[in-house]
Parts: structure tokens; C-alpha cells; sequence
């Protein structure tokens, strides 16, 4: 799991407050950092500013250079596979064009990982996706359910490889959600990721991969609707 830096302290609250300046567009690309002002604005130390800007740094966010000081570097840098730029990303508001290559990302990923999770599943992991929808269909939180659901496919597809796809597709598919399911738009999720689950149960692969394949269309026509 990526760590995540919300709520860790003042070093967290830190790191998450210059974050928030790059993501919000208060200093964009190329843009220095004012290092005494932010001392001031933020309330902090040089030791706990400077240790805050070596997390942005080993994210490929910031960088320094003789005379510019402190500057955000391009886009082309920033690691964007790291759960907390990502996080990051979508507290910045709704990007169609992240958003689009999520959804890319997850059609070349998901419908695999429901053919191998047909094929490789446990009885454990069988119950854990049954827990998931079982909860979505509750009514508990759609975030989390939809995150438990995806996350035990990961698992359940028995490759340790595309297990580890959690610490890209968690964050992205949890700030998709979290738009996506603020919308007064919404369908009931359920019925797809019961499609899922059932040819899954059955151990159809092929009825696995097309009912994601399905999904992850539904998936998109909400973000659609939302945007």
C-alpha cells in the first residue's frame, strides 16, 4: 500500500497543504516556491518545510536549481502511479482527461483480472467479493464497497503481480467513486458487479471478462453523465 500522508501530523498536514497549492493551481508548472513566505503561511519550521518538500520531491512533484530555488516541475515527471498523486490529483477537481485515462487503464487491467479470478479463486476470496456486494447492496458506503469489491478481484485473479495494482487502481477508482456517487445521476451499481461475481461463482471465465468489460462500460457512461 502507497502511504498516504492526510492527517499524519504537522509533517502530513504540511505535505498535504503544498500539495494542495500544486494540484489547486495556486503554483503551476515551472513555478517557484517561496520558501520563507511558506514558513510563515504555514506555520512551520525550515526543518518540518524542508521534510515536507523531500516527500513532494521523491514524488517527482518538486525540484530545486541554483538561482530558481524551489520550482513544481512538469507534469512529465510527477510520478503519476503513486497512490497519494493520484489522491492528490482528484482533490484538485474532476479532470476529464485523467479521468479518461483511469477508465483506459482499467479496461486494459480489470477484464483480465475477472477471467484469472474465475479460474483461481478461492472459497476465502469467493466470500469476500460475496461480502463486498452484499454490503453494497446494504446501501453501505459506495466508496468503500466498490473499493473491497475491486480490491478482492485482484486478489482472487492469483497473480501477485496484479495484486500490487491496488496502489494505483485504489486511490483512482476511490476518486472516481467519490465523484461519480456524489452525482444525483447514479445508477444501482449492484446488478453489474453481481454479473461479475455470478460467472465468477460459476468459474466462466469468458462470462467474467465481458461481464467487466460491461461494467467498466457503465462505469464510464456515469462518468459521462457526470462531466
Amino acid at each position: 500500500m502507497t502511504r498516504s500522508y492526510g492527517g499524519r501530523g504537522l509533517h502530513g498536514q504540511t505535505v498535504e497543504a503544498l500539495a494542495a497549492m500544486i494540484f489547486g493551481g495556486e503554483v503551476r508548472e515551472g513555478g517557484t516556491l517561496d520558501v520563507h513566505a511558506l514558513r510563515e503561511r504555514l506555520g512551520v519550521s525550515s526543518t518540518a518545510l524542508r521534510e515536507a518538500m523531500k516527500v513532494l520531491a521523491a514524488k517527482g512533484l518538486i525540484g530545486a536549481k541554483p538561482k530558481l530555488g524551489t520550482y513544481v516541475r512538469p507534469r512529465a515527471d510527477w510520478h503519476l502511479l503513486d497512490g497519494d498523486v493520484i489522491r492528490w490529483k482528484f482533490a484538485g477537481g474532476p479532470d476529464p482527461g485523467f479521468l479518461r485515462d483511469l477508465h483506459e487503464l482499467r479496461a486494459v487491467v480489470e477484464p483480465p483480472v475477472a477471467r484469472f479470478a474465475a479460474l483461481r479463486r478461492t472459497p476465502e476470496q469467493l466470500a469476500t467479493l460475496e461480502r463486498a456486494l452484499g454490503r453494497m447492496a446494504d446501501g453501505s458506503d459506495p466508496v468503500e464497497t466498490d473499493l473491497a469489491f475491486h480490491r478482492g478481484l485482484l486478489e482472487a485473479a492469483g497473480n501477485e503481480l496484479m495484486a500490487r495494482l491496488e496502489v494505483v487502481l485504489g486511490p483512482g477508482l476511490a476518486g472516481r467513486d467519490r465523484l461519480v456517487h456524489g452525482s444525483e445521476h447514479t445508477d444501482d451499481p449492484v446488478p453489474s458487479h453481481l454479473a461479475v461475481l455470478e460467472a465468477i461463482r460459476k468459474g466462466d471465465a469468458d462470462a467474467a471478462e465481458q461481464a467487466m468489460r460491461d461494467l467498466l462500460d457503465k462505469a464510464w457512461r456515469d462518468v459521462e453523465e457526470l462531466l
